[in-house]
């Protein structure tokens, strides 16, 4: 299972971009998405921006996530 993270884009240096996903600000690639530019609405995997996506379906994303991480459980191996 693959699992992209949205995230918005605060700043682009060349083909890196700073990505706040709540708070937590992070280094991506983003080869993929060229033209990104920091106010983008971007779905994030592996390290990389893979999609631009509009605010509503940004909104959804994260709402979806804060009502996933309500039943997370620690799952001993």
């Amino acid at each position: 299972m693959c699992l992209g993270v949205p995230g918005v884009v605060v700043e682009v240096k060349g083909d890196v971009a700073i990505v706040d996903f709540g708070g937590i600000k992070r280094e991506v690639d983003a080869l993929l998405v060229p033209d990104v530019k920091p106010g983008d609405y971007v779905i994030v995997h592996a390290g990389a921006i893979i999609e631009r996506i509009d605010k509503e379906t940004f909104e959804e994303m994260v709402k979806y996530l804060q009502e996933l991480a309500k039943y997370q459980v620690e799952v001993k191996v």
